[in-house]
């Protein structure tokens, strides 16, 4: 379906980067590189010169780790969304948060998309991208309290219950008034999930691409990853992209990541051999 991010529409043939930068003193990848506000805002010019079409601004670490209350949330996500919006008006700008009142604000200040990454831990943001006509990312979690981490979590079939509490949540947040072309739905790797079950959603992706929702991947360095290949975070890029491949020969729609050229350079390749797009250019044996 066309998809409509804020003021943004892209056509169902559209793939899009979605670059993260973290707001925090210490994310997991990048050991608060972007912790600094000019920092974080040279971050968004390299990534739009990349290419990218979504930056996703993001306050708290999703890691267990010190106390962040909504105000210093906001402190820390509220003034910098303001400041590229008045520096990039066509980015589309999304916040990473699952807390209603962080989400007011940000969409008062100007972001477009809402990225729940704790799968609708408070209920009231789907309501608020719906008062503000802001898009909302809905993901699977497992039902864990946001911030902590699995602890031999099962399930009888995990893609089943990604695929039915994701869609739940995006048919809520049509019920409430979001856009139905406005809602992604994210199988969110790691979170709620072993590596075993990371692996398995993603080698079973089409069946989430097949519900019709554009389905939104985040793999980027992630622990399923670095304990498959047995690699520290850092060295985590090659089997970022096999993994990125796979999701996009499935037929994933944005992908949140670190490294943008490289991402786009798979998915790109790899929809062109599913023939969901054309080589962009074709001369050999031809001219």
């Amino acid at each position: 379906m066309t998809l409509r991010l804020g003021r943004q529409e892209f056509a169902d043939d559209a793939t899009l980067m979605m670059a993260i930068v973290n707001r925090t003193p210490d994310s997991f990848f990048d050991k608060g590189a972007t912790w600094a506000e000019d920092s974080a805002f040279d971050r968004v010019q390299q990534v739009v010169d990349e290419g990218a079409e979504i930056v996703d601004i993001g306050g708290i670490k999703a890691a267990p780790g010190s106390e962040i209350d909504a105000d210093e949330e906001k402190r820390r996500v509220v003034g910098f969304v303001e400041r590229v919006r008045g520096a990039f008006p066509d980015l589309v700008i999304s916040v990473d948060t699952w807390r209603s009142e962080v989400g007011r604000a940000v969409c008062q200040a100007g972001a477009d998309l809402l990225n729940d990454a704790w799968g609708g831990a408070d209920p009231r943001l789907a309501e608020v991208a719906a008062e503000f006509d802001a898009a909302l990312v809905c993901t699977h979690t497992g039902g864990i309290t946001p911030r902590t981490r699995p602890h031999r979590i099962e399930y009888q079939d995990v893609m089943a219950d990604a695929i039915g509490s994701t869609v739940a949540q995006a048919e809520r947040a049509v019920a409430v008034g979001v856009a139905r072309e406005s809602v992604v739905i994210d199988p969110a790797h790691d979170f709620g999930k072993n590596t075993f079950h990371s692996l398995e959603v993603t080698r079973r992706l089409d069946e989430m691409v097949a519900t019709g929702w554009p389905v939104l991947v985040s793999l980027s360095n992630k622990d399923f990853v670095g304990e498959t290949l047995d690699r520290p975070v850092g060295e985590r890029l090659l089997g970022t992209l096999a993994a990125t491949a796979v999701a996009a020969t499935a037929g994933a729609r944005i992908y949140r990541v670190h490294q943008v050229p490289e991402t786009r350079q798979v998915v790109d390749m790899a929809w062109t051999i599913a023939g969901r797009r054309p080589p962009a250019r074709a001369i050999r044996g031809l001219a």
